[in-house]
């Protein structure tokens, strides 16, 4: 019998491990040359401040937001980095409310000219976009155009990294951009930091990655984060195999194909709708619980 090799290093992909990461202030470097990887050079970041990541409606009954990181450059620029782990039917539509918040929040009072600095959101996605599987593209930027195609407007920008479609092993790391998705992909999986990431930005990346150096409350938060993000990742993969007995049998009336898709969807929605169950007996906060889940707030209140 083989002995389980504890990890060493934190999954970027969990909630706490992000934010251990990227948004906090020692590690502030790491955050600006994985954005800057994205952006123009006319917005390539120099420095940059964290600001509050909770955002409230105009009113009490406004719904607020809540991001994973909020940061502003020293030229003004406002940056909304996000981590989302499960598909979420109005995503997109998130995406565009969200980035709401940096915009009217540079409204100022009294005389004012409507000028507006740049705002980045970087949607970092641990699944592919139903309408992407046959795109190959990673990466996908998205700003208003008019209909001839030409730029109507830049400084609204809207970032999406489909993680899933990243396939590179280490020996064919050539670029900057595949060595930071090859950390993201498989952090968590290694025991030493690979010869392709030698790069200071890396070796800071991984001591401050590595787990033994937390503090137990640290040690305790990040386990607490780490299962969540399991049982989301055990709901799409197992739900996918018993969804596709399912739809076997409901292919039987419906035609194979159909009923293995139907199968395959009822199944997930039913083992998340199972985790959220179970996030929301814990205490958890709504918000986060659709986040984690992509399950809509109002489906889990309705749990």
């Amino acid at each position: 019998m083989t002995s389980h090799i504890p990890d060493k290093y934190v999954n970027p992909l969990t909630d706490f491990g992000f934010k251990k990461l990227f948004g906090s202030e020692p590690n502030k470097d790491i955050l600006i040359d994985f954005l800057n990887l994205f952006l123009p050079s006319n917005h390539t970041i120099k420095n940059l401040t964290y600001t509050k990541n909770e955002h409230l409606g105009e009113t009490l009954l406004d719904r607020k937001a809540i991001f994973d990181i909020y940061c502003e450059s020293i030229t003004g620029e406002k940056f909304i980095v996000e981590v989302q782990k499960a598909k979420q039917t109005y995503f997109k539509d998130r995406s565009i409310y969200y980035a709401t918040f940096p915009v009217q929040e540079q409204a100022k009072r009294g005389d004012w000219d409507f000028k507006l600095t740049a705002v980045y959101t970087i949607s970092i996605l641990d699944f592919i976009f139903d309408d992407h599987q046959d795109d190959s593209n990673l990466v996908h930027y998205v700003e208003l155009k008019n209909q001839e195609g030409k730029v109507f407007y830049d400084k609204l920008k809207f970032i999406y990294l489909e993680l899933p479609k990243f396939k590179k092993t280490e020996k064919q790391l050539k670029t900057h951009f595949d060595k930071w998705l090859f950390v993201f992909r498989h952090l968590a999986e290694l025991q030493k930091r690979p010869k392709a990431l030698q790069a200071r930005i890396f070796k800071k990346l991984f001591e401050a990655a590595e787990i033994a150096k937390f503090t137990p409350e640290e040690r305790e938060a990040y386990q607490s984060s780490l299962k969540y993000y399991r049982d989301i990742k055990n709901v799409v993969d197992t739900s996918k195999e018993e969804g596709l007995m399912e739809g076997i049998e409901i292919g039987k009336e419906e035609g194979i194909e159909i009923g293995k898709e139907k199968g395959i969807e009822i199944g997930k929605e039913e083992a998340i709708k199972a985790v959220a169950k179970s996030m929301k007996a814990e205490g958890m906060s709504i918000p986060l619980i659709s986040k984690y889940t992509g399950l809509s707030e109002q489906e889990i209140e309705d749990l």
